[in-house]
């Protein structure tokens, strides 16, 4: 499963400590305008190594269009990007060999692949995000154009809120060698009425799976999310108003279905699982060790985390908006 939709679909490929990472997207439609510079922001709010309360490891994650655009605009090919991993250390993980790192995808990769790449968690590391956001970047593109616009923010920091406050945890916890948790929000707003499909192909859970695919992803909730298990009905249900004006408790959604009002997700992210702090563990032969991870990890996934979840609910819309203009033609509408 390194594939993601159906008519707009992604391909990733690359680990932390390989040669490069990128993507394949294949459907995207030709005469759109894409050249390296559409792509490079996004990646650039992603990349570590830009200051003090994040991955010190120093990456430049410049893109290279390889494939897929011809005078820069896309020709209705695939589009192959990639991005160089220019300062991996796979040394740096030499100690970790035959230990399985706590809160890490070591252990059950072994189980399910009999192998793992050992150097910073291969496919299972953050860094593997970075085919993702150069991806959803594309499809942030073709929303674009028809009017559709994606924005994330960080709204918590182990419980805190405001710039400040959020800051001072992740420099809190970095100093004990600790880590903290967060939460993100992602808002899509100009999405039209009718995407999503019902039953199975509900748009609430095709963006539920793409945001839970973000390794550091433990939770998401659509709209007011498990705030509504304690409400009454009288209290839940958005009333339709001209305008779609009023509350926005369904985060635009009902049935699987957009409503045309801002479509609101949110992720709970998990406590980066890299510490220097003491953990318990076992080797590779099931004995008990203890293990002090060292090397270049943030102390908080969630403001790094804020370009891929953007870029995974633009991938869910565009391969959404593109099913719906299907159906549009089928109806002759």
């Amino acid at each position: 499963m390194n594939t993601l939709g159906r008519l707009f679909r992604v391909t990733t490929f690359g680990e932390s400590h390989g040669p490069a990472l990128g993507a394949v997207v294949d459907g995207c439609p030709p005469g759109i305008p894409l050249v390296e510079a559409d792509i490079q922001p996004l990646l650039d709010r992603r990349r570590p190594g830009t200051g003090p309360l994040v991955s010190p490891r120093p990456e430049a994650d410049r893109v290279a269009i390889l494939s897929g655009t011809f005078e820069g605009v896309t020709m209705g090919t695939p589009i192959a990007l990639v991005v160089g991993n220019e300062q991996a250390r796979p040394s740096d993980y030499d100690a970790l060999r035959e230990v399985y790192r706590p809160g890490h995808a070591d252990c059950t990769y072994a189980a399910k692949y009999g192998v793992r790449d050992h150097r910073g968690g291969g496919r299972s590391s953050g860094r593997e995000t970075v085919g993702r956001v150069a991806a959803g970047a594309v499809a942030l593109k073709l929303l674009g154009l028809r009017g559709i616009t994606v924005a994330g923010r960080v709204v918590s920091v182990r419980g805190a809120e405001g710039d400040e406050a959020m800051a001072a945890e992740i420099a809190d916890a970095a100093a004990r060698g600790d880590s903290v948790g967060g939460i993100v929000e992602v808002v899509a707003t100009g999405v039209p009425p009718g995407l999503g499909d019902p039953v199975f192909g509900k748009l609430d859970a095709a963006i539920a799976g793409a945001l839970m695919g973000i390794g550091a992803v433990k939770g998401v909730e659509i709209g007011d999310g498990f705030a509504v298990a304690a409400r009454l009905g009288s209290e839940n249900n958005d009333p339709i108003l001209p305008g779609l004006t009023g509350p926005n408790r369904a985060g635009g959604i009902l049935g699987g279905i957009s409503t045309g009002a801002p479509v609101i997700a949110r992720c709970a992210v998990k406590p980066t699982p890299s510490i220097s702090l003491a953990q318990q563990t076992v080797d590779v032969t099931g004995r008990p060790v203890e293990i002090r991870i060292a090397g270049r990890h943030d102390p908080c996934i969630a403001p790094r985390l804020v370009p891929v979840a953007e870029a995974m609910l633009g991938l869910v819309l565009a391969d959404a908006l593109l099913v719906q203009d299907a159906y549009v033609v089928f109806r002759g509408t």
